[in-house]
């Protein structure tokens, strides 16, 4: 998701998808450590989704 997409979403739609990419994240985390995980560049994408997110959310100052 880029940054221009999140900036249209409103707060409260940003905060529930930064809550299911956690969750996802812990199912990769999961993946990851029991050797199940095919495609590893999927957690530094999530990671990286949830920052900006969470950037976003700050610049508007909630």
């Amino acid at each position: 998701m880029k940054a221009a997409d999140i900036r249209n979403l409103d707060s409260k739609e940003i905060t529930n998808k930064i809550a299911e990419l956690k969750a996802e994240l812990f199912n990769l985390r999961f993946q990851h450590a029991v050797g199940q995980l095919e495609n590893t560049a999927r957690l530094r994408t999530v990671k990286k989704t949830i920052a900006q997110m969470k950037t976003i959310i700050s610049e508007r100052g909630e």
